[in-house]
Order: structure tokens, then C-alpha cells, then sequence
């Protein structure tokens, strides 16, 4: 059966805001704080900014279904990196405490049929050597 585009899309939309609520739930119960979720700027937009201790952490949220076989990290490209990282830059400029410790993570969400099947946080899975454009 076709769907209709738009019935694509807030599916796929549904599917994200799930996994950032799921990566909210997670974070919570390591105890950081949330500040702000879907912040936007000029430069990309950042799923969710917490406080891990004295730590500011950028979280990428990646949400699949299980049906793939595919790892949700493999859906986050370089471009889309560099563009965190320029939105994270910003938002410490924006809070005017650029010397603050902070790092970039990545949070895998897979759904099975039933609910959440895997969640998992990779800590500073965005680094300044992704920001290298490899040529292969």
C-alpha cells in the first residue's frame, strides 16, 4: 500500500519527537538537567542541551524502527555534525560562558513494534575530527 507524503512525514516526525522524549526519560533518570530542547539557530538546531554535573552536553537524538537494519547513527552525516557543533558554538556564545566544559553526544533510540526495544548514549561521539571532509 502508498501513503500519501504527508502521512510519511508525520510519521517519520512522530517517530523523532518519541525518541527525544525517550532520550529525556533516560537523561532524567542519570540525573542531568535539561535546558532546552530543539533549540534552533541560524546554524542548525540542537534535540536536546543538558547539564551532566558541571558538563553542558549537545544531544543528537537518532530514532529507527527495528525493521532496519540499519544503526540510527549511520543516519547522521558529516554536514549534519558540523552543523551541531556551529549550533553548539553558538549557543555557548548565547549564554556568554564560552570557556564552559562541554561535549556532544549521540542518542541511539530503536523501536520495535511494542515500544522502545534499545537506548543507548554515546558520549562525545561528535568530535572536531569529524569536521574533516575525507576524500576516499
Amino acid at each position: 500500500m502508498i501513503k500519501p507524503f504527508g502521512k510519511i512525514r508525520a510519521e517519520h516526525l512522530r517517530l523523532g519527537t518519541a525518541g527525544e522524549n525517550a532520550a529525556c526519560r533516560l537523561l532524567k533518570s542519570k540525573f542531568y538537567d535539561i535546558l532546552a530542547r530543539n533549540y534552533k539557530c541560524s546554524y542548525g538546531e540542537i534535540d536536546i542541551v543538558a547539564r551532566d554535573g558541571a558538563t553542558l552536553v549537545f544531544l543528537e537524538v537518532k530514532s529507527r524502527r527495528d525493521k532496519t537494519n540499519a544503526r540510527p547513527a549511520r543516519g547522521l552525516s558529516t554536514e549534519q555534525k558540523k552543523r551541531i557543533r556551529r549550533a553548539g558554538t553558538h549557543y555557548l556564545r548565547e549564554i556568554e560562558n564560552p570557556s564552559v566544559v562541554y561535549r556532544f553526544d549521540l542518542i541511539e533510540v530503536v523501536f520495535s513494534r511494542y515500544g522502545i526495544r534499545e537506548i543507548r548514549q554515546w558520549q562525545n561521539h561528535i568530535t572536531p575530527k569529524d569536521m574533516i571532509r575525507r576524500k576516499w
